[in-house]
């Protein structure tokens, strides 16, 4: 899954918060209810529409997966200075992953993630 769309109260203000915190860019953005952004491999759209209660959130969150721990180190450090949302502080797993969670301005929950086993994988089209 490669691919997720959200809800936001204000489509210029999420385009800005996942640029600015993960470096996503607009690839296309038909009219400003709607947005498209990318990573480079994966995709976000954000629809203007009814964010929802935080506390009843359906989805529980989404991940970025970061390739080394002393990235998702570093991007906690500079979560911290530049004063986000952190809903959980950084932390190391017993399987070897670390992550931290932290809030869009919606209240979305975005884990900042090192996993072993994925984090190294390379991403290629389907056609090779």
């Amino acid at each position: 899954m490669r691919h997720l769309a959200l809800r936001v109260a204000d489509v210029a203000r999420a385009v800005d918060f996942y640029a600015r915190v993960f470096g996503m860019r607009v690839v296309w953005q038909p009219d400003p209810d709607n947005a498209y952004l990318s990573s480079g491999c994966d995709n976000l759209a954000l629809h203007r529409g009814a964010a929802g209660d935080r506390s009843a959130q359906a989805l529980d969150h989404l991940g970025f997966i970061v390739p080394t721990i002393a990235e998702v180190e570093a991007g906690y450090r500079w979560a911290l200075e530049n004063r986000l949302d952190i809903v959980h502080p950084l932390k190391r797993h017993r399987d070897g992953s670390v992550s931290f969670y932290l809030r869009d301005p919606d209240g979305n929950i975005i884990q900042a993630l090192y996993e072993p086993l994925t984090s190294g994988i390379e991403l290629r089209g389907a056609r090779g």
